[in-house]
């Protein structure tokens, strides 16, 4: 007998299983700052619901600009906010049209009766850098650390660019110290890193010097300064002295479920002005030429970091890891990671015994590479 019509030409499952959908253990979310919106998205008296760590999280923005981020069921009879509409200050519920001040407090019902003694749930929000992070935390601790103003370069808007994948947001920030893979994965060269890692608290920072080959250009290098804030930010400085070119590049991992991630970039470039030509014509070349060549720039900072989508969306997280000379300082890096993480129940003389990721210090070059994040978990149904 043959295939009826309707299954002749059926397609069959193949390829890579993505991390999120693999069954595999999952690392636990992260605390910290993470990125929910650009600021550009959220315009005056505008509602977003965007997911953090496995819960949606609603934000609007007040006729004073101001931002606020809530838990996402209004108090009264649990209708979602992310339906509710701003109205001057207030957070005006889709249900019963009660109102929430920018405190949270509910200011009046839709039927003019005295409102309840019920507020919003409300979050931290710190809006920075043309970014909104929303802070979570496991036990619910308000935020011991924020994130810089840092510099602008250029006179050209920021370029922004999301997406999402499988993946888990710790092996993003844990790229900037695996060097092996931007010879192998990017295609530099060569890449070193310029001196020790500097780990402070919530903090890490690291030099990088990449060594390219392009035509026309022949060798060159690029030299990278990263800042890590957390495990959801990363602020870096590229400066290319052959070209001239200045790129400030943002890399904002989000955690919104098990095994899986939203990205953000956003970047803003400058050229050097050449030192040869009197200073009003030295910027005026400096800025024809950003104005003329940020797309392209942009266009290649998002290509060379799309290089990594595929890994991440499709791998597992080892720990311990079998490193291997060449792959660049990640034990370090994973012991200082484990701070923002749960802490771990220890056995300990037939008792348990809490150790807290954040009270241990950072190790030098010498460490063993298996330190590493708590335990994995698997997700419930997997």
């Amino acid at each position: 007998m043959g295939l009826s019509r309707g299954y002749g030409r059926a397609s069959i499952t193949e390829g890579p299983t993505p991390a999120d959908a693999a069954g595999m253990p999952a690392l636990p979310y992260p605390d910290g700052w993470f990125a929910l919106a650009f600021s550009e998205e959220l315009r005056r008296g505008t509602v977003l619901t965007r997911p953090l760590a496995g819960q949606d999280v609603v934000l609007y923005r007040l006729g004073t600009r101001a931002v606020r981020a809530v838990r996402p069921y209004c108090p009264h009879l649990g209708a979602h906010l992310g339906l509710a509409s701003v109205e001057g200050e207030d957070l005006v519920c889709p249900f019963h049209l009660f109102a929430f001040g920018p405190d949270g407090t509910c200011v009046r019902t839709g039927y003019d009766t005295p409102p309840p003694r019920s507020p919003l749930a409300q979050l931290p929000v710190h809006e920075v850098n043309g970014v909104v992070f929303v802070w979570r935390h496991h036990d619910g601790r308000a935020p011991d650390w924020f994130l810089p103003d840092w510099h602008e370069i250029g006179h050209r808007p920021a370029r922004s660019a999301a997406w999402e994948m499988a993946g888990n947001v710790q092996e993003v920030i844990e790229n900037t110290v695996d060097l092996g893979h931007f010879a192998t994965l990017h295609g530099w060269t060569k890449a070193e890193i310029g001196g020790p890692v500097i780990y402070d608290d919530a903090t890490f920072h690291a030099s990088v010097r990449a060594h390219e080959s392009a035509p026309l250009l022949g060798d060159f290098v690029a030299h990278v300064e990263v800042d890590g804030y957390g495990l959801g930010c990363l602020h870096v400085d590229v400066h290319t002295p052959r070209m001239g070119l200045r790129m400030c590049t943002t890399v904002l991992p989000t955690p919104v479920g098990p095994n899986r991630m939203q990205f953000r970039q956003r970047n803003r470039i400058a050229f050097d002005e050449p030192a040869r030509l009197p200073p009003p014509l030295a910027r005026a070349v400096s800025r024809t030429a950003a104005r003329l060549l940020e797309g392209a720039v942009f266009r290649s900072s998002c290509e060379f970091t799309a290089a990594d989508f595929p890994i991440w969306h499709h791998k597992e997280y080892r720990h311990p890891p079998r490193l291997a000379a060449g792959d660049g300082p990640i034990g370090p890096f994973r012991r200082w990671a484990r701070r923002f993480y749960p802490p771990v129940p220890v056995e300990r003389g037939g008792g348990q015994v809490v150790r807290q990721g954040g009270d241990e210090r950072v190790p030098g070059p010498g460490v063993p590479s298996d330190t590493g994040p708590p335990p994995l978990y698997r997700s419930p149904g997997r």
